[in-house]
């Protein structure tokens, strides 16, 4: 899947992760790059990120929203061309401890579901249905071209790249981020499974704990307790490393399964 020439779409674009992939795109040569996100800094990044040879689109809502997703991509298939590689990044976590019990009544507190609920929504449905639609729409274009199952002669058609974690494997205190996380597996290679007849696919990178503002919010304490002295690399990873192996992903069709970008953090027993 060529990066040069092709139009992008990244949520959670405006920081972290999604912003740095953003901006790997167009280094590469994207031709046209969607940014979406909730904050609307995501404008101003999309105007500091346009060149003479991208072209880039602004769209701030809520990517778990169906009616936004729709106007998002019929907008950017107007003015930018299909979509045809996709990197869903906004993603959220609640944590706490799926039990915890008062020292005082001795009742236990139950982890809240409308917030497993909501982590799932925006962590697992929003991207699932994200690469559902643009896969939908490359089928479309091949249909109306007289396309039908895609052979390997044949460019390859669309891709997306699913933002998992280290957290997949089960980490205390994250039920639903794991959750969605592992979720996000087995929609990869289902929508793989499927997508290939159409010439497209999915696969899911799993970053370790990266200088985000989300893993800055956990605080420089338990970053240095916690995280750093189980990373073999001693350092947290940066958006940009995440970044160039996102593209690597994006551009090699014969990376069919996850890959760990996790510098070697190992969690405690």
């Amino acid at each position: 899947m060529n990066i040069k020439g092709n139009t992008a779409l990244v949520t959670g674009a405006a920081s972290g992760i999604g912003r740095a992939v953003s901006e790997e795109l167009v280094q590469r040569g994207a031709a046209g790059l969607v940014l979406v996100d909730l904050a609307p800094e995501v404008e101003a990044v999309a105007n500091e990120l346009a060149t003479d040879t991208c072209k880039t689109i602004a769209a701030v809502g809520d990517t778990t929203d169906e009616a936004f997703r729709r106007e998002t991509l019929d907008r950017a298939q107007n003015e930018l061309g299909l979509v045809r590689i996709c990197v869903p990044c906004a993603g959220i976590t609640r944590d706490r401890m799926s039990v915890k019990v008062d020292k005082e009544t001795g009742k236990a507190g139950l982890y809240p579901l409308s917030d497993f609920r909501l982590v799932l929504e925006i962590n697992l449905t929003a991207p699932v249905f994200w690469a559902i639609d643009i896969m939908g729409r490359i089928a479309e274009d091949r249909s109306a071209r007289g396309l039908k199952r895609w052979t390997p002669d044949q460019d390859m058609e669309g891709v997306t790249v699913f933002i998992g974690s280290i957290s997949s494997q089960g980490n205390v205190g994250q039920v639903s981020y794991a959750s969605t996380k592992a979720g996000l597996v087995a929609a990869a290679s289902t929508l793989t499974k499927e997508g290939m007849f159409h010439g497209y696919r999915a696969t899911v990178i799993h970053p370790g704990f990266t200088n985000t503002p989300m893993v800055q919010a956990m605080g420089q304490d338990i970053i240095d307790k916690v995280v750093i002295p189980h990373t073999q690399m001693k350092r947290l990873i940066e958006p940009s490393e995440i970044a160039g192996t996102i593209c690597f992903m994006i551009e090699n069709p014969i990376v069919s399964g996850p890959i760990w970008a996790d510098a070697g953090w190992h969690p405690l027993p």
